[in-house]
C-alpha cells in the first residue's frame, strides 16, 4: 500500500463515486455524508455521518468505501461520526435535483426550523404541483415520508428535513 502519492483531494475523489445504496442517484458526497478523510502510515480514515442514527444503509456505504479503496490498493478504515448530526443542509443542490428528477422531492428549505410549514409545500416531484398531502409519515426508509398528489394523482417519497 502507497499512501504517501495521494492527497486526501485524490481519495475525496474517488470517494466521489460511490452512491448512496437507497437513492443511487446521488452519491455520499453529495448528499452530505461524506465528511472528511485522513491519511496516515496505517492507511486511510474516511469519516462519514449517517443520514439518521440507525441507517440500514450504513453497512453497505462502508462496504462500498473498503471496496473502491482496496481496489486502488489502500487499506481503509471507515468512522462513523454522529456529533454533529447530518442535517439536510448538508445537502448539495445538485443533489436534491438529482433526486427531484429520480421521483423523490427533496427537503424544500436549506434550514428545517419550521418543519411543518416547510412540510405543507411539498411539490410533486412529477408534475411539480403543491397541492399533495402526506400519506404516511414514513416511507420507505425512515429518511423519507410517503406523499401523494392531488393533481396527477400519483404517489411519490418525500426527502425529510432534519
Amino acid at each position: 500500500m502507497v499512501v504517501a502519492d495521494k492527497t486526501k483531494e485524490d481519495i475525496l475523489k474517488l470517494l466521489s463515486q460511490i452512491a448512496d445504496p437507497e437513492i443511487p442517484v446521488v452519491t455520499i458526497q453529495e448528499i452530505g455524508m461524506l465528511r472528511d478523510v485522513n491519511i496516515s502510515d496505517d492507511g486511510i480514515e474516511v469519516i462519514i455521518t449517517p443520514t439518521y442514527t440507525g441507517c440500514p444503509a450504513m453497512g453497505i456505504i462502508e462496504a462500498d468505501i473498503k471496496a473502491l479503496l482496496h481496489e486502488h490498493g489502500y487499506d481503509a478504515t471507515v468512522k462513523l461520526v454522529y456529533n454533529p448530526a447530518w442535517t439536510t443542509d448538508w445537502m448539495t443542490d445538485e443533489a436534491k435535483e438529482k433526486m427531484r428528477k429520480y421521483g423523490i422531492a427533496p427537503p424544500t428549505h436549506s434550514s428545517c426550523g419550521d418543519i411543518a410549514a416547510a412540510e405543507a409545500e411539498i411539490a410533486c416531484p412529477q408534475c411539480g404541483s403543491k397541492n399533495t398531502e402526506v400519506v404516511s409519515r414514513f416511507g420507505a426508509t425512515a429518511c423519507k415520508a410517503l406523499y401523494k398528489c392531488n393533481s396527477c394523482k400519483e404517489p411519490f417519497e418525500y426527502f425529510k428535513c432534519h
